[in-house]
């Protein structure tokens, strides 16, 4: 008995055998082979998007939240460009991802073919690793390769181009089994000295969240902090690396953060650090906690050797996963240190967390959040936000739940909320998937609203309309006081706009409507649409234009 299958055929049944269950796409004529064995592989749930980049953000996503490879094909040329954005956001997010590209036939290549792009060549430092499979009998040997480079060790974006004709060769192949991400337990003689230096630390802190973090991580690093009271610190846009909950744990780092945590970082003996990569944003630019961090002992913990010692000298670094290292940090109740930091640390973080009243604001974003938060518990929704300053009251006022609560691009990419949504609404139907977008933002992959109609998606937008680029105006305003250029927006009529895709959508321009949308929008299925018109004067916050202008 022959195995003899096309190229099209070999890929897809080897993706079912890695544990492929959907792939987001938008279709080329350079994959058909692909698509054609897609129709007989009903395991596959097949999205099909209106943009590249959409579809790249909603396989990062799905990866987030998997913790396997989200999986996205593309065609050559300007659906690859496109899609890169995610493979972007995947690497700098440490998500596991892979990105196939249709590709020109092998005889056309280096012709400057049709669309051709040398895409080894150009994704090559956008990836973990960047290949072309010229051979239809070794597509078994790459997929597997591939899923194993996507989730070992730092985890991130694999890109694979695909020549169309040898998708459509017939050829034997031997499919692989599915592999286990390999395992990077702790060194028990470093966890030993780590522990020590925890009891001997008079003020030490921790920083969570990032590569390899799930649900037995954060109960396992909740755990031994809560026994040691150290407060923890979620390293930017890793918010629900514990929930919000957890007794100890002390608000986020990034942009915007409290002023009392960062004096706590500031005045910590022992940073513990475990997962994060300690990038510019969660450091305020390498300032907060310095590379080399003198009067303070730095203990890094990542799966990756490579990101150890990277940036920051580490007084303990240890090569291994946050929950296998975390799990060996537990004592015995006789050998707690006892602590009331950590509480101190969380009850600074819940009254940072309330939201007051703001004098002159018509349409109050942090009463807003106040609203939702009475209606939504932390564990019932997943907050997806892109980038901008509207992501900041949510960033502050929201309580996260146990992951996954949050969808943010620590890459600082807009137009991810949507498309974010979109994927978790699809992967975890338990949960209501809200995308929280800024008018700029969303206006970069709003059209995927019709992806979330055609594919029954069951989530919440929120416009946050303030007519600008909201980002860009507080920089300018900083550096270029009063001198507006090229960053106001005129905007459609974005509840119009979602009720022509067939959304259900309400506009909101006061503080006092917002609470009765929310509950008639909560009360719809299918997706909702709230568009909040704001003014940009308020434009963090914690502070104003005119503010901003005046320094």
């Amino acid at each position: 008995m022959t195995n003899l299958r096309t190229g099209g055929r070999i890929l897809v049944d080897n993706l079912v055998a890695q544990g492929c269950d959907r792939i987001f796409h938008v279709p080329g004529e350079s994959f058909l082979a692909v698509l054609d064995a897609l129709h007989d592989t009903p395991t596959i749930d097949l999205v099909t998007c209106r943009q590249e980049g959409g579809a790249a953000f909603m396989a990062c996503a799905d990866g987030a939240m998997t913790h396997r490879p989200g999986i996205c094909f593309v065609t050559r040329g300007p659906g690859a460009t496109n899609a890169s954005i995610g493979v972007h956001v995947a690497m700098q997010d440490s998500i596991p991802m892979i990105l196939f590209i249709g590709d020109v036939d092998r005889g056309m290549r280096d012709r400057e073919g049709f669309q051709e792009v040398d895409f080894p060549a150009m994704f090559a430092p956008l990836a973990k690793w960047a290949t072309r499979i010229d051979d239809a009998r070794r597509i078994p040997e790459y997929v597997a390769r591939a899923w194993n480079v996507a989730v070992s060790g730092r985890p991130g974006p694999v890109v694979i181009a695909l020549p169309e004709d040898m998708l459509m060769d017939m050829a034997e192949a031997i499919d692989r089994p599915r592999l286990a991400r390999p395992v990077q337990d702790s060194n028990a003689a470093a966890d030993l000295h780590v522990r020590d230096l925890i009891v001997q630390a008079e003020r030490p802190v921790a920083i969570i969240g990032g590569a390899h973090w799930d649900a037995e991580t954060a109960a396992d690093v909740e755990a031994f902090a809560t026994q040691f009271g150290i407060p923890l610190a979620a390293a930017f846009r890793r918010q629900d690396a514990v929930s919000n909950t957890c007794p100890v744990y002390a608000g986020n780092l990034g942009y915007g953060p409290n002023p009392a945590l960062v004096a706590r970082i500031k005045a910590a003996d022992l940073i513990l650090v475990l997962g994060a990569r300690l990038g510019e944003a969660t450091t305020d630019g390498y300032t907060l906690i310095t590379p080399d961090h003198p009067g303070q002992t730095l203990v890094h913990v990542h799966p990756d050797p490579n990101e150890l010692n990277r940036v920051y000298r580490a007084d303990v670094a240890i090569c291994a996963d946050p929950g296998a290292f975390a799990m060996t940090m537990t004592v015995s109740p006789g050998e707690v240190v006892a602590r009331t930091a950590g509480t101190q640390a969380h009850a600074e973080w819940l009254d940072w967390s309330t939201p007051a009243p703001r004098d002159g604001v018509t349409l109050d974003l942090g009463q807003c959040v106040a609203a939702m938060r009475e209606r939504l518990g932390p564990d019932d929704a997943i907050i997806c936000n892109g980038a901008g300053n509207f992501s900041a009251w949510w960033h502050r006022y929201w309580h996260y739940g146990a992951q996954p609560s949050q969808l943010a691009p620590t890459a600082g990419a807009m137009g991810y909320g949507t498309p974010a949504a979109l994927a978790a609404a699809l992967r975890r139907p338990d949960k209501l998937a809200i995308a929280i977008a800024g008018d700029g933002d969303f206006l970069m992959n709003g059209q995927e609203l019709a992806t979330a109609i055609q594919h029954g998606a069951n989530m919440l937008v929120l416009i946050i309309d303030n007519g600008a680029y909201g980002t860009i105006r507080m920089h300018q305003e900083r550096e270029f006081p009063t001198r507006l250029s090229g960053t106001t927006l005129h905007n459609p009529d974005f509840a119009a706009l979602a009720r022509a895709y067939g959304c259900w959508a309400e506009t909101v321009e006061t503080t006092a409507q917002f609470a009765p949308a929310l509950d008639r929008a909560l009360a719809q299925s299918g997706v909702r649409l709230l568009h909040l018109k704001t003014d940009v004067e308020y434009i963090t916050p914690a502070t104003t234009v005119t503010a901003i202008r005046n320094r």
